[in-house]
């Protein structure tokens, strides 16, 4: 059963959920889609709206999915799900069904935006800005050699918060 949320009445601490509980992104649709484990990202107001923000690097699976899709999903898991998340951020879906591995059952808004059954928490977004970021702005030297010693940069997504609810289990 699904309690959904109006964004005035959310309570849970930004810091915590996407810092130290992590989400999982999720874009495609009920023919295909992936997820990815991410510690990156904020909540707020942009342009008047309820926003999320997301960073994804090219190279990630998910990323083709973000760019092909409007919206997205992020789902905040209880503890007990650590090992997969984990395991989610480590593992490609280019190369294996990681969501069946994991044992997550898939759902889709009727826009067709997917999301996790078990999740405790889950925000659907649309997208409304894409911004690449760019390693040579980054003001601390420290900062580029840690995050950017391989890959590319990130591209940052935006997305209008559309929907939001807790799932009773």
């Amino acid at each position: 059963m699904l309690k959904h949320i109006d964004i005035s009445d959310f309570q849970e601490n930004a810091f915590q959920l996407i810092g130290s509980d992590w989400m999982l992104i999720s874009a495609g649709n009920s023919d295909q889609c992936n997820t990815m484990t991410a510690s990156y990202g904020g909540l707020g107001i942009l342009f008047g709206k309820p926003v999320a923000q997301i960073y994804v690097r090219p190279e990630r699976y998910t990323y083709e999915f973000l760019e092909k899709n409007d919206s997205f999903s992020l789902s905040f898991f209880s503890e007990q799900y650590r090992k997969e998340l984990q395991y989610c951020g480590r593992t490609s879906g280019r190369n294996e069904d990681k969501i069946k591995t994991c044992g997550f059952k898939l759902l889709y808004t009727p826009e067709q935006t997917p999301y996790f059954e078990e999740a405790r928490l889950t925000i659907i977004c649309k997208k409304i800005y894409v911004q690449d970021l760019s390693r040579d702005l980054l003001m601390d030297d420290k900062l580029r050699e840690g995050v950017y010693h391989s890959g590319g940069d990130h591209r940052m997504y935006v997305g209008e918060i559309v929907d939001m609810f807790y799932q009773n289990h």
